[in-house]
């Protein structure tokens, strides 16, 4: 069923269950770094925990698809949209001292925290730990789902715990061990919500940590089109390959179906030139892994995720 035909959608998102901003048929294309993406059914903008816990299961519930949304920064959604309810994270932002030492802090961060805001607060504190992942952007949340990592160093490395909403309301608390970390991954099951995280970080002085910060993102600055609408790395990194490097040698920098295109800087970023569609991006996807795979036998695995439906034209 269309979910902005079902029956219970009044009483799901009435003002007694439901505190936030609700909108429907909602352009994703207003939410996601590559600027792509139809419109979801719902999209929901929960103020807080309990208004989230009550969207959560009562969606549950009524058996409507729900789709969390961090930053929208490595996703890339299809040109009919997402079906069901997006539940955005922007409003849950915080980040709380839990305990702290002569040589370590904890921090509690709420999901919606954005990345670089915890990377600048490490810095400007003088904790260590967060420098690597300077310059990625989303969400805390969205960095833990998918492992997110650069220069050696991953979101994993600093992590204690995480709290996870289940599809009742309920929430637990998983610690790292407990978690099926991989390259790009978490384990975090599509239904489940994660809502916070405990990190620990090292104390140090803050000129060193800035000093560090600074220079991944001279890195970054020179060597990936930050400006630019994109996703991120397309494709993971083969092991031990990397993935711009094998799309550069088979010289598909600049290459372009519709608007998008794959950057002249970095092989693996593709940008959006203007108007692009996900199908345009798609297609160049599968015709840059094919060159990949019939020039070097590597097969291209894609690291931004791929939601939602086909548009109904295709």
């Amino acid at each position: 069923m269309n979910s902005l035909k079902h029956p219970h959608m009044k009483e799901i998102l009435s003002g007694d269950i439901f505190d936030g901003e609700v909108r429907f048929t909602e352009p994703m294309r207003n939410h996601t770094s590559l600027k792509i993406g139809g419109p979801a059914d719902i999209f929901t903008i929960p103020r807080d925990i309990l208004s989230l816990n009550r969207l959560h299961a009562h969606l549950a519930r009524n058996h409507i698809p729900v789709f969390a949304l961090g930053g929208g920064t490595n996703i890339l959604v299809r040109d009919g949209g997402i079906e069901g309810a997006v539940i955005s994270f922007r409003s849950l932002k915080k980040i709380d001292t839990l305990s702290e030492d002569s040589e370590w802090v904890n921090l509690s961060v709420a999901a919606g925290t954005l990345l670089q805001s915890l990377v600048r607060y490490a810095q400007e504190k003088g904790y260590s730990g967060m420098e690597g992942l300077a310059g990625i952007p989303g969400t805390v949340g969205g960095a833990i789902c998918g492992n997110a990592g650069a220069f050696g160093q991953e979101i994993k490395d600093v992590l204690i715990a995480v709290e996870i909403m289940d599809t009742e309301g309920n929430v637990k608390r998983v610690h790292k061990k407990d978690m099926r970390f991989g390259y790009r991954s978490s384990g975090i099951l599509p239904r489940e919500l994660l809502i916070n995280a405990e990190m620990q970080l090292r104390k140090d002085s803050r000129e060193d940590v800035a000093s560090r910060v600074e220079a991944f993102l001279r890195i970054k600055r020179e060597t990936q089109p930050i400006w630019e609408p994109s996703a991120g790395c397309v494709f993971k990194n083969p092991p031990g390959l990397a993935a711009g490097k094998l799309i550069d040698e088979i010289e598909c920098k600049g290459m372009r179906i519709g608007d998008a295109e794959v950057s002249t800087l970095h092989a693996n970023f593709f940008i959006n030139k203007g108007k692009a569609t996900a199908s345009d991006f798609i297609a160049l996807m599968k015709e840059v892994a094919r060159r990949v795979r019939e020039k070097f036998h590597v097969i291209l695995e894609p690291e931004i995720r791929i939601v939602g439906r086909d548009s109904v034209n295709e």
